[in-house]
Formats: C-alpha cells, structure tokens, sequence
C-alpha cells in the first residue's frame, strides 16, 4: 500500500533555523538609510524592531541560528507539518510525474506564518515590549500574530488592506477572537493614511500602505515595536522550519524534488520551503529548481525592476535591495491578497539576479482553475495565494506528460481557504476576471524611482 503521509515526531522539529545568506556566494547589497543613502547598521533597526529580530535580520555569517525553546515549544501544537503525496492530482493529470506538497494549513490559524510570528512576539517579550503593530493583506499574517501576541502577552494594532478587510471578513474576526486590534488601511488614524485618503478617496489600499500605517504608528507609540510577517531577511530565517522538516520527509518518501515550488508575495513561504534545499545547490552544485509563481497582475520578480526601493508606499522604511514595482505601485484586487506587494526581499533578488531560481507568472482563473481541481482530487480547499503554487505545479506535471519523463515536485500549500470561499463563490460564478499590468504602467512607475543602482 502506497503511504500518502510522510510524517516526523515532535522530536524531529528543527532546533535551528537556516540562515542563507552565510552561505550565499554573493551576499544581498546592504539596506541604505534613505536620506543619507548610507548601509544600515544593526543600531539603526533598534527604534522599529526588536533586538533579537534586527540581530537576525544582519546575521550574514551564522549559516544556523538556533530556535528559542519557548518558541520550539509552540511549534508543537502544530509542527512537524505533513509531507503530502498527491495521488490524487497526479491521477487527474494523468502524469507521470510524482507530486508532493507540504502541508502548511494545518497550523492553528490555516498558514504558515505563525512560524514566524511566535519568533517575533517572544523576541519582542523579551525585550519587555508591551506593544506590536502590524500590517496584514488577506489577514493570514495578522491572524498567525494575534495569536502570538496572546501567547505572549501583548497587545496587536494591525492594519488590514482595506480590500481584504471587506472581502475577508472572518479573517477579521479571527485576529479579534485573540484580542487584537484590526484598522482598516488606509485609515485616519495615521498621517500616512490620511494623506491616501485625501489624495485618493476611494483607495482600497495595498501592503505598502499598511505598512506605513504600522510603522507610523510603532514610532510614535511607547515601548511599542513593529512586526512583520515577509519581505525581511528575519522572516525568511524563521520559515526555513517548513524546507529543514520537508528535506527529512522527502528523504523518508525516498525521493529527492527536481523542482521546489512556492507562491511568491513578499517571499516568507517560498523562502521557508527553498532555501534549505537551496543550501545543496550552492554548496554542492546539486541540480534542482527553484521556482516562485506569483500572480500575474503584480509581477516584481518576472517585469520589476532590480533598484533601492522602500518597503512601503509612504517612505518610512529603509531603501532595500529589491526587484519592485515601484513603492507607488497599486496591484489590483485580486482575491489573493498576500501577494499584492510590490517588491521582493533583498536575499531573493540576489538570488533570482544570481540566477539560483526562477520566477513565473499566473493569471487569476488560472489559480482558480487549478485551486478547484486539487480540491477535488485531494480534498484541500487552498487559499487562493497557494493556487499559484498549485497551478505551477500543475504546469511542471503537464510538461513531464509531455516529454514523458518522470518528474519529483514539491510545492508548499501554505494556507487552506476556508475563509476565502467568498472568493471561490466569484470564481464558480464566472464572475472572476484576469487582471492585465501594461508594459505601460511598468515603466511609468518605476521612471519615478530614484536610481541609485
């Protein structure tokens, strides 16, 4: 009999998370403090983050940083996470290759960014911080930090993509089960978000907004410090959890991926799933593919441009090394709302200008369209950021049928959506559309960055 399961024990989670960047052979270009265009020191993080975080987010020697036993402990409740073998989908396709997933969604809040938010809160505890600000796009990331910040203690403002706000609103009330605070951005409680507001009425907001929001408000609130839940390099080391327990189970499976998939927003579930098979193709030269898929209608890494660009659409945060559309980017409203940023992380943009990965792009039906069919042939509804990776995956299958050579895939399920079934209501309905960026939009947007590269 066949095993569909591949899982470890409580024994097996990692004690140490992945740094890549020791062992990058071109490290990412450094941060630069925006007004004197000077690298950032680890100093320089202090007021924004906390201590323990901006010591990570720096860390370009120590390849393996290890987990606090507080946070290792939390991860029990509901890592390791499954290895998947997906007979379902490949009888579907008829393929011969074998697809795997790791299975994300079982966390306690659907995805995988608790992974980082309980580092986050405990280093903020330590620190003897009382408050954290957040931002969040389809709420996954504000929901996995409510509950964090109950585990430890502390209170949470997150502010909410004003679209997903409205379009998801049980994310919502799971982040007020836990006791956060969930603002609507852009909102009139931040000099960011009224500026938005006044220069554009009906803005429905973006990730670049909340985070000016969130930053706005962690500088000038007490003892109060900013989390985030992508983009950074401390994120990134967090989720390498998720690629260190895939890596024993595919071992357990007795294969090995040819090509690693994952949905790409900001980068925190691609990075957890690839960078520690990354490690083995850097370090040995071994041959595998690292794929992000992102969507169609805000594609940084397959039309962006590599530049110094802020993390928000104020211009609060450092200038980061990163494929962007430019911070005055506004996505469309795509239901998958955690890829609707317009940049990607310093340590990626090396990466995929280094040519250790690549990127794709999908358009919205067609993560729909895949998303349904991997519901009805492995009984997981996914969140439509995971359909991307889905509907990739799904593309790789198709191409192994059509050299008729076997394939081994592994893509990261990083969230389920069951809250996001208002979404496939538009979708079954045909009443989803394709969202089209012109080559127009592009250049316009990025002629009005500085050029520093």
């Amino acid at each position: 009999m066949n095993t569909k399961k591949f899982l470890l024990e409580e024994k097996d989670i990692p004690t140490a998370w992945y740094n890549i960047v020791a062992d990058m052979e071109h490290k990412p270009m450094p941060m630069l403090n925006p007004q004197t265009k000077k690298p950032l020191v680890e100093e320089d993080l202090y007021p924004l983050f906390s201590k323990g975080a901006a010591h990570q987010e720096m860390n370009t020697t120590d390849a393996w940083i290890e987990i606090p036993e507080e946070v290792r402990d939390l991860y029990k409740v509901w890592r390791p996470t499954p290895l998947v073998r997906a007979y379902g989908l490949e009888k579907a396709l008829d393929t011969p290759a074998h697809i795997y997933f790791k299975n994300e969604s079982v966390s306690p809040i659907g995805s995988h960014k608790l992974n980082s938010a309980l580092a986050q809160a405990y280093y903020c505890k330590q620190e003897g911080v009382t408050n954290i600000t957040t931002e969040t796009g389809a709420g996954q990331w504000g929901a996995a930090l409510s509950y964090a910040a109950k585990a430890f203690g502390l209170e949470l403002a997150v502010y909410m993509v004003k679209v997903s706000y409205h379009q998801k609103p049980y994310r919502r009330s799971i982040m007020q089960t836990f006791g956060a605070q969930v603002i609507a951005s852009p909102s009139m409680s931040t000099r960011a978000g009224r500026k938005i507001l006044t220069d554009h009425p009906n803005y429905q907001g973006s990730l670049g907004t909340a985070i000016s929001e969130a930053v706005e408000l962690a500088m000038s609130t007490p003892n109060c410090k900013y989390t985030l839940g992508s983009v950074m390099n401390h994120v990134m080391l967090h989720q390498t959890v998720i690629g260190l327990e895939a890596e024993k189970q595919m071992e357990m499976a007795g294969e090995y991926p040819d090509v690693v998939i994952a949905c790409f927003g900001g980068g925190s579930n691609f990075s957890g799933i690839s960078f520690p098979f990354l490690r083995h193709k850097i370090k040995e030269g071994k041959n595998i593919r690292i794929v992000a898929a992102e969507p169609a209608s805000c594609p940084k890494l397959t039309r962006g441009q590599f530049q110094y660009d802020f993390g928000d659409e104020a211009g609060y945060t450092p200038l980061i090394p990163m494929f962007t559309l430019g911070h005055n980017f506004a996505p469309a409203n795509i239901h998958a709302g955690g890829l609707r940023y317009h940049g990607a992380g310093s340590i990626v943009s090396e990466l995929l200008k280094d040519k250790m990965m690549e990127a794709v792009d999908v358009q919205q039906l067609d993560t729909f369209k895949a998303a349904v069919m991997f519901a009805q042939s492995e009984g997981i509804i996914p969140a439509p950021e995971s359909a991307h990776a889905i509907a990739a995956a799904i593309r790789e299958a198709n191409q192994a049928k059509l050299e008729g050579k076997p394939r081994t895939i592994l893509f990261n399920l990083s969230g389920h959506g069951l809250i996001d079934m208002a979404a496939y209501d538009l979708y079954l309905a045909g009443d989803l559309l394709n969202y089209e960026v012109t080559d127009e939009d592009v250049k316009k947007n990025l002629s009005e960055l500085e050029h520093i590269i």
